[in-house]
């Protein structure tokens, strides 16, 4: 039993079964024993690895998007270019080596990236070492300003909760303990109208998942892009409007039991961009679009023929299998989406069309 598990099950015997959401917010962020506080999770000796990590061709496409939308939004003299859930900086990094190509863009960038783990903020300054970055806790912490940012493998983490849908109303998915163990239960059967507007489709004894934190956070971007100006990128797992069950516990690779080892395993569930769209308002939204398409229209093969020129080898075979990986549809190609904020006034941004608005 780890020590974060005998935590929630003090807390449990006390105050009663809490949501998943509670229980993946006290798995992750403990200030002791949570996950992402206490370790640096990516990478062959962690737990799972992020694009940024299998190939620096995708910050660099993702570099050169930022800068195109600030030049189609007329090159402003100062404004923040933000990562939240940065990892180890790595994607930060190739972004900002791609920019230094670009007239003025580093110059007028202040940049804040949104950490809540030490281990990794401290990553992110040794991967950004020459570079004047900010740490913020979240979002709201940031400067006023036009905003340009970036959330890949970000949304896919924050808390969610699970209900399903009966016959006198909906019941919660909660996490209680049974015969001595962590389990899942039900809460007692509740009318909530919201939820009966919002999946009015849903049969009796469907589960959903909502994502309160992700359509909070994602209007707090549509705000700041909506009274200053900027762009947002979010690339993630998901599909447009979910159902069922995607919660999902990962360790060294693979996935394990979601209550097993509270504390030692990344726990995320799949993003539902229909809510991020929605909390966007006004705001253009382009995509969701398969990232494979995605990459591919911003020239992520030509780049990838480019630098294949140097290569032999192994150093060519990982370099192919890198590109296969972030592209190919068997792989993260069409799991992942990208999904754009813009000013309705701003042109349509580098690897959308108006099909895709």
């Amino acid at each position: 039993m780890t020590a974060l598990e005998e935590i929630i099950k003090a807390r449990i015997a006390r105050l009663g079964p809490m949501s998943l959401a509670e229980y993946m917010t006290t798995c992750l962020l403990h200030p002791e024993y949570g996950y992402y506080t206490t370790r640096d999770p990516l990478g062959a000796a962690g737990d799972f690895t992020t694009a940024p990590e299998i190939s620096q061709m995708f910050g660099e496409m993702l570099g050169l998007w930022l800068a195109q939308c600030w030049q189609d939004q007329g090159c402003p003299s100062h404004f923040v270019l933000a990562e939240p859930g940065p990892g180890r900086g790595t994607l930060m990094a190739d972004i900002l080596r791609v920019a230094r190509n670009i007239p003025g863009f580093l110059e007028a960038a202040e940049i804040w990236l949104i950490e809540a783990s030490p281990t990794l903020t401290k990553a992110q300054r040794t991967a950004l070492r020459g570079h004047d970055i900010h740490h913020a806790a979240q979002i709201t912490d940031l400067p006023q300003g036009p905003l340009f940012l970036v959330a890949n493998e970000f949304f896919d983490a924050l808390p969610v909760r699970q209900f399903i849908r009966t016959e006198q109303g909906w019941r919660e998915r909660m996490v209680g303990i049974e015969q001595g163990r962590l389990a899942f239960g039900l809460s007692p059967e509740t009318p909530l109208d919201t939820l009966d507007a919002a999946y009015a489709g849903t049969s009796i004894g469907e589960m959903v998942e909502i994502c309160i934190p992700a359509q909070e956070v994602a209007g707090e971007i549509a705000r700041r892009i909506r009274d200053n100006g900027g762009a947002a990128l979010i690339i993630d797992y998901g599909s447009y409007g979910t159902a069922g069950d995607s919660f999902q516990a990962v360790r060294e690779h693979r996935k394990v039991g979601a209550l097993e080892t509270p504390g030692k395993a990344d726990l995320t569930a799949h993003v539902d961009f229909a809510a991020l769209a929605r909390a966007a308002g006004d705001l253009r939204v382009n995509g969701p679009l398969p990232q494979g398409v995605f990459l591919e229209r911003l020239g992520i093969t030509a780049r990838a023929q480019t630098l294949a020129r140097g290569l032999s080898g192994p150093a060519l075979e990982s370099h192919i299998a890198a590109h296969r990986r972030l592209t190919h549809p068997d792989e993260m190609g069409s799991l992942f989406k990208a999904l754009a904020f813009t000013p309705t006034k701003a042109p349509i941004p580098a690897g959308f069309d108006q099909d895709d608005a």
